[in-house]
């Protein structure tokens, strides 16, 4: 463990926004979290757990010592009759240990491909995209207590994970740090496929029964088009969440705008989709001082180029 100082976070979060942590400490194993949690000076400090930071606006310099997580490590825990087990290191990339789970032959979470940030934080945000959620394939983590330095394994009643919610942005903020991430991969595998876009997929390729792998590639490729690289316009993938009400209220919507997009949930209530109704507020398009929302994908934030934090909790 060595703790740097004054270390911009520029490069260390996605937006590009500027901003200072005064100390940083890069952790690449639980026996690092431990030293760092021992530290005489820094161990009973504030902390801020930083993954990929694709999920975080900065608009002041960092205090708190932010904990740089960088455990890494795959594997295959375990076979059962109705799943399998898998594995990852907080600071594996998301996306990359997608792929890999179909490397290795196992589908289930082809949905959730390229969705920006590090496996630890998947469960923090309960992730989800084209009708699959984290807490949908979750079997437990890893979590290492700040003040006692003991490992905890939380299964998913215990992580209370809601609409991109769950106990780690609530009660255990800052208190704790996720190392690794066990999720099960449902055996056997059924195919999600509920979403306009990937109907339209299905209906442009005259493929109604895809793979695994087809699902992932239409999903990046359905990703690519709409949201921007962040390594060459600054964004956090989609900003805002689609707002959820109850069955009569979407009647009552679409009889004023029967072209809305929505989708019907299990439980009875619907989803509008986010970005169709900024969009059909004229805000597409539009910035304030460098922030602005993404031409291709109203969902989406953007840095035209020297934004700060403020402009973006401006225009949000």
């Amino acid at each position: 463990m060595h703790p740097e100082h004054d270390v911009s976070l520029k490069s260390l979060n996605t937006f590009g926004l500027p901003a200072v942590a005064r100390t940083l400490v890069r952790v690449s194993s639980e026996s690092e979290v431990r030293r760092l949690i021992d530290d005489p000076q820094l161990g009973l400090a504030p902390k801020l757990v930083l993954g990929g930071g694709s999920n975080v606006v900065f608009i002041r310099d960092v205090e708190p010592v932010v904990v740089k997580m960088e455990i890494m490590g795959r594997r295959v825990v375990e076979e059962r009759a109705d799943c399998w087990i898998v594995e990852a290191g907080a600071g594996e990339n998301w996306h990359d240990f997608v792929a890999w789970t179909l490397d290795q032959g196992l589908p289930g979470l082809e949905n959730m491909a390229l969705i920006p940030g590090t496996v630890g934080a998947a469960p923090v945000q309960n992730i989800g995209a084209y009708g699959v959620e984290l807490a949908d394939r979750f079997e437990s983590v890893d979590n290492i207590d700040f003040m006692t330095g003991r490992t905890l394994v939380l299964g998913a009643q215990t992580c209370r994970f809601g609409y991109r919610d769950s106990i780690f942005k609530r009660e255990l903020a800052g208190k704790s740090v996720i190392t690794r991430v066990r999720l099960r991969l449902p055996k056997p595998w059924i195919p999600v496929l509920g979403y306009l876009d990937l109907e339209r997929k299905m209906a442009e390729s005259g493929n109604y029964a895809p793979s695994a792998r087809q699902i992932f590639d239409w999903v990046v490729a359905i990703r690519r088009a709409k949201l921007p690289d962040p390594a060459v316009i600054g964004n956090a993938g989609s900003f805002f969440k689609n707002p959820v009400v109850t069955e009569e209220q979407c009647r009552d919507i679409i009889g004023r705008d029967p072209e809305i997009v929505h989708y019907p949930l299990p439980d009875g209530t619907v989803k509008l989709a986010a970005g169709w109704l900024i969009d059909a507020c004229g805000w597409k398009g539009k910035s304030i001082g460098q922030a602005g929302v993404y031409e291709k994908q109203a969902l989406v934030l953007v840095n035209r180029g020297g934004a700060i934090g403020a402009e973006v909790v401006t225009l949000a």
